[in-house]
């Protein structure tokens, strides 16, 4: 569903109702004028000119408040020249790099392309064909989804051939330079397995620095998986300490194809994940599977809704999270399955370890059905360490502090141990254990 264009749909009495968002528009500049785009951004503008930020007093944000986002004054981020050498993935050989939301094609990687997959920014597939996709999925009319539109210059495709099996990985790296001023990019990404194919992508934002630069990055990814084809989608933030981010991952599935997703989250100050599943035919198989790692006074919210709304599809989500310091962990996991959805099987469960006494998680799993002939089962757990566990290791010759990276470390393994590149599990673990001796 696109976002309506008109300018004149909406009363004058109703625009600019956020001077935050006001503000963001004003800053907003654009590069490329094709028609399609221009109608595309016009209508994305017109729906966040009626919106507000969302606030506490909303179901759907109300353990995240995000005044502290509305005191920053945010400036359009610009491309700076940076190394990306220390996060370049040994195993993976195509890469594309986008710098403070710009296109670095000098630091991409797109040469020898398998036969069938094509890889670039919006300039490598003809307008009739990306229109076709972007900016289609469900939920486009969410605000930050529709800033992101509003403000859209480019787009890093990703496009797989029918019956084209890609064998290597596809990295996606979103870097973010601070600079002086606080700025904001808007990332996005469109990806389309056509039917029958097969691709694996590391989609990564990270900081160039580990100073307290003040930055937000708005990042939206489409995911179209269409008739049997098959998605491997590997989701991690690693945002600087002060920075915010917002990121919508929409996924469209078709019959018979097969979605696996699995989302890391261990760095920002306010950061929030909306993964939205959509399934559009019968037979489909959705793997779920998160980790948030958070410590000093960091608030992570991840927000998921899978809606199943044909037979026999099978989905299975577990998402973990370990939580230190006076930091503040929000999960809330929605399944819709409603009668036409018959013989579905659906599992969700999170798991969360407290690392303090001052650590907080708000859990909700949720399941809703309507069907009457289905296998659905949702749980949540909250626990810490605990001591005859560690007393176990210590009896074992290790020491306390040794014991609980120890347990700590397992329990995120279990997750990290899905990423499908050695380098980049190392590299989590590491940061992992960094988090959790703060």
């Amino acid at each position: 569903m696109s976002i309506p264009v008109s300018l004149t749909s909406i009363p004058e009495s109703l625009l600019d109702r956020d001077a935050f968002l006001s503000d963001l528009l004003s800053r907003v500049t654009t590069t490329k004028s094709d028609g399609w785009l221009q109608d595309l951004r016009d209508g994305a503008v017109n729906w966040v000119r009626h919106s507000v930020i969302p606030n506490t007093r909303e179901e759907e944000w109300r353990f995240t408040d995000l005044s502290a986002l509305k005191k920053v004054e945010f400036n359009l981020g610009t491309f700076n020249e940076t190394s990306v050498e220390d996060f370049i993935l040994p195993e993976v050989s195509q890469r594309l790099v986008f710098v403070n939301g710009v296109y670095a094609p000098h630091l991409s990687n797109t040469e020898n392309l398998p036969a069938g997959l094509i890889v670039g920014n919006l300039d490598v597939l003809p307008g009739e064909v990306i229109r076709e996709y972007l900016a289609q999925a469900e939920g486009e009319k969410e605000v930050f989804t529709a800033l992101n539109t509003a403000a859209l210059n480019d787009v890093a495709v990703v496009w797989v051939g029918k019956n084209v099996v890609v064998e290597n990985p596809i990295h996606l790296l979103f870097v973010s330079v601070v600079g002086e001023s606080a700025t904001i990019s808007q990332p996005r990404v469109l990806v389309v397995a056509e039917s029958n194919s097969q691709v694996t992508l590391i989609e990564e934002y990270i900081s160039s620095s580990q100073n307290e630069g003040v930055y937000f990055t708005n990042g939206v990814t489409e995911i179209w998986v269409n008739e049997n084809a098959q998605v491997s989608h590997n989701r991690i933030v690693r945002e600087g300490a002060a920075a915010f981010h917002v990121g919508k991952t929409a996924v469209t599935q078709a019959r018979y194809s097969r979605y696996h997703c699995n989302a890391v989250t261990v760095g920002g100050k306010i950061s929030r994940h909306n993964l939205e599943i959509l399934q559009t035919g019968e037979q489909t198989e959705t793997t779920l599977n998160g980790l948030t790692v958070i410590a000093d006074s960091q608030l992570a919210d991840t927000h998921s809704a899978l809606s199943l709304n044909h037979p026999h599809g099978v989905s299975k989500q577990l998402h973990k999270c370990i939580i230190g310091d006076r930091a503040h962990g929000v999960f809330n996991g929605k399944v819709f399955v409603p009668k036409l959805a018959q013989l579905t099987d659906a599992s969700q469960l999170n798991r969360n370890l407290l690392l303090s006494s001052k650590s907080r998680i708000d859990t909700k799993p949720q399941l809703e059905i309507t069907a009457d002939n289905v296998k659905c089962a949702h749980g949540a757990t909250v626990s810490q360490l605990e001591d005859n566990e560690i007393f176990y290791l210590q009896s074992r010759g290790i020491d306390e502090n040794d014991a609980r990276k120890l347990l700590v470390n397992a329990f995120a393994t279990e997750i990290i141990n899905f990423i499908p590149v050695a380098s980049l599990r190392e590299s989590l673990l590491r940061t992992v254990t960094s988090l959790t001796n703060k």
